[in-house]
């Protein structure tokens, strides 16, 4: 199978590698050292900067297909978010960057009118930010039919009360929004029809962020990943999105693409962690000769090579399916995708972080991040395991009873 991109995606991948090596590259210490010094939530003044250039330049919601974004597929989309994936907090200087995504997906979807002209329109515009708040400390969200944070009707109100954690982007100065999901039936409708989501703007009286959680040690700023309490927040019934019980309908549409998304991202991160370590071990010498000349360091590279290369072609594979059939028909690879890449990413950069030695794990190197990043998507949009018994289920219901030959 060949993926080859159309002539208009292979121009704005040649248009962003471009961006990237002028403009993305050379401010990353900039970036760096404006945010130590930044109010805590406050993004860094480069950022905005890249950001109006992307957009007048015309890369500016890449991700986003139809209508309300650039038109591109799944497959055209992908080399760009790779591209993207090399520096971490690359994705929104384009108007590209988790859990925005998501989010603008949703609202895309599955918004009326009038919540995309509030809450998406800014959105695809950058001039917001917002998140996604469905993780609770109290249950094992990985299953969602845990989750107790109650959505309540109250005339022409809802009145929502629960604790989330994890809920990355909300500790951002420009967040605005929080979509919120909750139980509106949990006594009498299915257990998958209990769920609804609904918009939840951040300045709602009751809205009590906690504290930031921490991601092995880092708060990942300007975004965070704040655990908030919801206290008899009340918003209007028009915020609900879609109609009580479809909370699980549009997490499927959600978190689809965003797990894709996040394996291409993963895919850059690991492609630059090995041309890292092919850097270092080419100019490092020890024990008399270049750290290259070593044979287990060229084995490591060899078998970075082979592991990204393969997990490239299964998100490659992943999205065309996606886009010839659906979300659906496409999640099985989906989930594949989905196990293999985190882990093949956190895999890659370890290696690259051994061979830099010291400095691997130094704040001079993007690694040290980008390895919390790949560990940390192995439980975020869903844990391993979760991935691992669907689609083992699926392979038996596919397979399981068929005669062997």
């Amino acid at each position: 199978m060949h993926f080859q991109p159309s002539a208009r995606a292979q121009a704005l991948q040649a248009q962003l590698q471009a961006f990237m090596a002028a403009h993305v590259h050379p401010a990353e210490a900039v970036y760096e050292a404006q945010l130590r010094e930044a109010p805590k939530g406050q993004a860094p003044a480069v950022l905005q900067t890249l950001k109006a250039r992307a957009r007048a330049e015309g890369l500016w919601n890449l991700f986003l297909p139809g209508s309300h974004g650039a038109g591109l597929s799944n497959l055209e989309y992908a080399p760009l978010a790779e591209c993207m994936g090399r520096v971490m907090w690359a994705s929104e200087v384009f108007n590209c960057s988790a859990p925005d995504t998501g989010n603008m997906e949703v609202l895309s979807l599955y918004g009326n009118p009038e919540q995309q002209r509030q809450w998406l329109q800014p959105l695809l515009a950058g001039e917001i930010r917002s998140a996604f708040s469905m993780t609770e400390p109290a249950v094992a969200s990985s299953d969602a039919t845990n989750i107790q944070c109650q959505i309540r009707r109250e005339g022409d109100s809802y009145v929502i009360n629960g604790r989330k954690w994890y809920t990355s982007g909300a500790m951002n100065a420009a967040c605005r929004l929080l979509i919120v999901m909750g139980k509106t039936d949990p006594d009498h409708a299915d257990k998958h029809r209990q769920q609804s989501m609904i918009l939840v703007p951040i300045d709602t009286p009751g809205v009590r962020i906690v504290r930031d959680m921490k991601a092995f040690g880092y708060d990942d700023g300007p975004g965070g990943h704040p655990e908030i309490v919801y206290e008899n927040v009340r918003v209007p019934a028009a915020n609900m999105l879609l109609g009580e019980g479809r909370g699980f309908e549009i997490a499927q549409g959600r978190l689809g693409p965003g797990r894709i998304h996040h394996c291409m991202r993963l895919i850059g991160c690991a492609q630059r962690a090995l041309e890292l370590a092919c850097q270092r071990a080419s100019t490092r010498v020890a024990f008399g000769r270049a750290l290259g000349e070593q044979g287990s360091v060229r084995e490591d590279l060899a078998h970075s090579y082979c592991e990204i290369e393969q997990a490239r072609l299964l998100t490659l594979r992943a999205a065309d399916k996606m886009d010839r059939e659906g979300n659906k028909a496409a999640k099985d690879l989906i989930a594949a995708a989905k196990i293999v890449v985190p882990a093949m990413a956190a895999r890659v950069i370890d290696r690259a972080i051994q061979i830099h030695g010291a400095a691997g794990v130094s704040q001079d190197t993007f690694l040290p991040e980008a390895y919390v990043y790949a560990r940390f998507i192995r439980i975020g949009d869903g844990p391993d395991q979760v991935h691992l018994a669907a689609l083992g289920k699926q392979l038996l219901r596919q397979h399981g009873q068929a005669p062997a030959h």
